[in-house]
């Protein structure tokens, strides 16, 4: 069977590569396929403790039956719509979340957001900075694993809706490069009560920064780099077993 594998972040410079096509025997396992890419770009070695597996957008434990025609992703640890009516220069959109490549208006959002019978809306406005530790940044660029990424969003916004006592919350994410004082990322929470609409979005955020495969580059006067990412959630599994760490290129 054959099976193609895509890099994302800071894998696609550690393999040299960012897609290739696998030739695996019938009955093959993800762990299998993850030992062979080892040996064939020795470096993912040290990011064993902090890379999570996902195959068909959902990420995978190493000892999931891989299939003809599977598409497995390599993750790093990452970067970090309304129904019936997605964001403005949605690129790709769901019921509750969008990716986008043209700047985000958090206005428009804000009020499409609202209806009568709510109380409060809260807004997490991600900005681009002009510093990191001190170093200068000139603009950052945004990438996505984007097909796992809008159904991740959607599924946070689903668990939200859940956890919550809120009537609806959008997520929504630029890619691409973005300039000082851009929007990066916006979320947006609707409920009759201040409280469940605070502490929704604080979740969603935070949430999103740990599992939602989106990776930022930082470009600086004297270089550029990958930003740090957090250590994935217990609940999302690594490549080599056990529990997420922050690779080594990431402090």
């Amino acid at each position: 069977m054959r099976v193609t594998v895509q890099y994302f972040g800071i894998l696609q410079e550690v393999a040299g590569l960012d897609r290739v096509s696998v030739e695996l025997p019938d009955g093959a396992v993800l762990g299998a396929l993850y030992d062979l890419l080892k040996r064939q770009s020795p470096a993912l070695a040290s990011f064993q403790r902090s890379i999570a597996l996902a195959v068909n957008c959902e990420y995978a434990e190493r000892n999931r039956l891989l299939r003809d025609g599977d598409e497995v992703a390599l993750i790093p640890p990452v970067s970090g719509g309304a129904q019936g009516a997605a964001p403005p220069s949605a690129t790709q959109h769901s019921d509750h979340a969008a990716l986008v490549r043209k700047p985000i208006d958090s206005d428009t959002i804000a009020k499409a957001i609202k209806e009568p019978e709510d109380g409060a809306v809260v807004l997490f406005d991600g900005i681009v900075r002009d510093n990191t530790r001190g170093r200068r940044t000139l603009y950052l660029e945004y990438t996505a694993y984007e097909a796992m990424a809008l159904k991740q969003m959607e599924e946070l916004a689903a668990q939200a809706l859940e956890k919550y006592a809120i009537r609806d919350v959008w997520l929504v994410h630029r890619l691409g490069r973005l300039e000082i004082g851009e929007t990066s990322v916006l979320i947006a929470v609707a409920s009759a009560h201040r409280a469940a609409a605070f502490e929704a979005c604080r979740w969603a955020i935070d949430t999103l920064k740990k599992t939602v495969p989106i990776w930022k580059k930082e470009f600086f006067e004297d270089g550029d780099v990958w930003a740090d990412g957090e250590a994935f959630p217990p609940e999302v599994p690594v490549s080599g077993g056990g529990s997420a760490s922050k690779s080594p290129a990431q402090g």
